[in-house]
């Protein structure tokens, strides 16, 4: 089971990203519904990390217009597991995506702290 918070009516949860050789890195992240990908990360995160590059790709926004972002890899603990998931190198928060969530429970009280749970569907 992974545990977050909601901060200022935003549902957060932290991931830590896996790097061979160097410390694990736990960022937090907005749990956005309406994005269909993994995770974002913004680029001086993506650079930061050094994440492996694979390739540009187009992306659509939520004002429907596209843009050419590019897709990294990384390596994060999700649900006590290790998982290889390509993570878009844009905007300036860290987002998780419904691909990540794809056959997980999310659950969240929305409330200031209140708690958001991502757990396996039974």
């Amino acid at each position: 089971m992974i545990h977050g918070t909601v901060v200022g009516l935003q549902a957060t949860i932290s991931i830590t990203i896996c790097r061979l050789g160097r410390a694990e890195v736990e960022i937090e992240c907005v749990v956005d519904t309406g994005f269909e990908g993994f995770l974002t990360l913004p680029s001086t995160v993506v650079t930061d990390l050094d994440l492996p590059y694979v390739a540009p790709i187009k992306a659509n926004l939520a004002d429907n217009s596209r843009i050419i972002t590019n897709v990294h890899q990384a390596t994060i603990l999700w649900n006590r597991a290790e998982r290889i998931i390509p993570v878009l190198a844009m905007g300036r928060r860290p987002l998780i995506g419904t691909a990540l969530l794809q056959d997980y429970h999310l659950s969240i009280d929305f409330c200031e702290g209140g708690t958001v749970l991502v757990d396996d569907i039974m």
